[in-house]
């Protein structure tokens, strides 16, 4: 497998790591529990020793209980060369969890009445997609919002050809050209959604191949697709007539009091974000992605808890600050015939949110960023977490579930003791 396969399969694989479990030794932190409750000045002295003790620079993370924000706090490094601490005002972009948002966008267009899942995604797009492969195929918006439409990520452009290290960055570091050779990534400005979606599946675009979509009938076979993602972002864009990183602010973002975030590279002071680490001493150059609704939220993590909260309470029936009860509902609901979904990797899906367990979750993972959400079913708890730790290059992945291990461990002995 060449190294540009390694990573875009590790992107697909592993971007919900929620069903993993990974063995360890538990010899880089010891929790530190009270006979009655673990407090959170323990569970942040826990999470400061387990920085300290592996190779995460910097992580963040949000608790709700019973409706509230009980814990919220961050340790390590935003930036290790100048001592920059990560707290929960660090800027950090959440990769894949970023579709979460594009799930709940969806449910709020469709409240709007713009379309429903059963809609065919032509009578919304300017210009008709047709799968080669399965040309008489109708994909549906519930195809795209749990990976079933058939469209997939083709390796060879997906990466090369979306993702780019930005104008401003210095590309002679050591992690520059380690991100450069494996990826084939350029230094260039960003193009527009629709031009990346354009020449990705219509017929006389630069990227366009047959091999950009499987040959399977829509709804029968699941298959992770960040283009498919990206696509049902544009399609929300399409239909509102405004850009969908401004109806995500406007109905998201804005309503949550999530100030600091946003879709929109442009609004970020990118000097100021978390440096994303290939590991400690290899900091990797900023880049970004046209497909920027697939997973290109910049966030904190004073933001997700607001996020996280919300879900929660979504998930117990104890809000409509978005949309009616009905469309959490929606979210929430299982879209798929049982089996579809790899039984290795979730029960079912809802509106991009993966089931499994008695658990709603996403995970994310791009070059130096590993996010993770996860809710209980009934909304009684949850928690997130965002780091600028690597989980895709050589033996990151296994570095990372060790250490997502050792932070969940600390949260349910937390947990379960207030």
């Amino acid at each position: 497998m060449t190294t540009l396969s390694r990573i875009i399969g590790i992107l697909i694989l592993t971007i919900l790591i929620f069903l993993t479990s990974c063995s360890s030794d538990d010899d880089t932190a010891t929790i530190p529990v009270s006979n009655e409750t673990m407090t959170n000045a323990e569970l942040t002295a826990y999470f400061t020793t387990l920085a300290e003790n592996t190779e995460v620079p910097g992580f963040a993370i949000s608790i709700v209980k019973d409706g509230t924000i009980v814990y919220q706090n961050a340790v390590g490094y935003a930036n290790i060369e100048n001592e920059e601490a990560y707290t929960n005002q660090t800027v950090n972009f959440i990769a894949s969890l970023s579709k979460t948002f594009v799930g709940t966008a969806t449910a709020k267009a469709i409240e709007e009445g713009y379309f429903t899942l059963d809609t065919n995604i032509n009578e919304l797009l300017p210009k008709p997609i047709s799968n080669p492969k399965q040309p008489e195929a109708v994909i549906t918006v519930r195809h795209l919002v749990t990976h079933t439409s058939g469209l997939v990520d083709n390796v060879e452009s997906y990466l090369a050809h979306n993702y780019y290290i930005l104008p401003e960055e210095n590309v002679t570091t050591t992690g520059a050209n380690i991100l450069k050779d494996a990826t084939g990534l350029e230094q260039r400005a960003a193009r527009s959604l629709e031009d990346f979606l354009a020449n990705y599946f219509l017929e006389n675009g630069d990227l366009y191949s047959t091999d950009n979509f499987a040959n399977v009938k829509p709804g029968e076979v699941w298959n992770y697709s960040n283009t498919g993602t990206a696509l049902m972002g544009y399609i929300i864009e399409t239909v509102t007539e405004q850009s969908f990183y401004d109806y995500v602010k406007q109905n998201i973002l804005a309503p949550l009091h999530m100030n600091a975030s946003t879709f929109n590279i442009n609004e970020v002071n990118i000097n100021a974000t978390a440096t994303c680490y290939l590991e400690q001493g290899i900091p990797l150059p900023k880049y970004a992605f046209d497909s920027y609704p697939e997973g290109g939220l910049y966030t904190n993590n004073e933001d997700m808890g607001n996020y996280l909260l919300e879900m929660s309470k979504g998930l117990s029936g104890d809000t409509t600050s978005l949309f009616g009860s009905s469309l959490y509902d929606m979210l929430f609901d299982y879209q798929l015939p049982n089996g579809i979904v790899p039984s290795n990797f979730a029960d079912n899906h809802g509106l991009f949110w993966y089931a499994h367990n008695n658990l709603w979750a996403h995970g994310g993972n791009d070059p130096g960023v590993s996010t993770y959400i996860e809710l209980a079913d009934d909304g009684s708890w949850g928690y997130s977490m965002l780091s600028n730790m690597d989980a895709v290059f050589g033996a990151n992945e296994a570095k990372y579930l060790q250490v997502k291990e050792k932070i969940e461990k600390g949260i349910q002995v937390y947990l379960e003791s207030n």
